[in-house]
């Protein structure tokens, strides 16, 4: 999905903005995790929590995801990495701008003290 990089590494997260609607950035972030056979373990609609609780929340949904077999070898090498795995990323708008991020994978390795490669 093209995008630019707005801010990357700040705090260990990485946040572009898409050029597409809220949906249709969700909908191409499904997609793309699919074509190269990454697991989604959930989505969230966050908006749609917040309703069911009687509050406003702009669209904002969190996707989880991984591979299993990576996570796994990683979880069992340093298993506090399990707090960052699986891997997610939060789709919110804001001010009719779509905002896509995520954490920095050089943020997690670092804070887990995992090898690199």
């Amino acid at each position: 999905m093209p995008a630019s990089n707005d801010r990357a590494g700040s705090n260990g997260v990485a946040r572009f903005t898409s050029p597409f609607s809220f949906q249709e950035t969700v909908q191409r972030l499904l997609a793309a995790l699919s074509e190269h056979g990454i697991k989604v373990f959930a989505t969230w609609d966050q908006q749609a929590e917040a309703s069911a609780v009687g509050l406003a929340m702009p669209p904002t949904t969190l996707i989880v995801f991984g591979s299993p077999k990576a996570g796994t070898l990683l979880m069992l090498a340093q298993p506090e990495s399990a707090l960052d795995l699986p891997l997610k990323v939060l789709v919110f708008e804001a001010a009719g701008q779509v905002s896509v991020c995520s954490n920095t994978p050089d943020y997690i390795i670092q804070r887990h003290a995992l090898p690199a490669h």
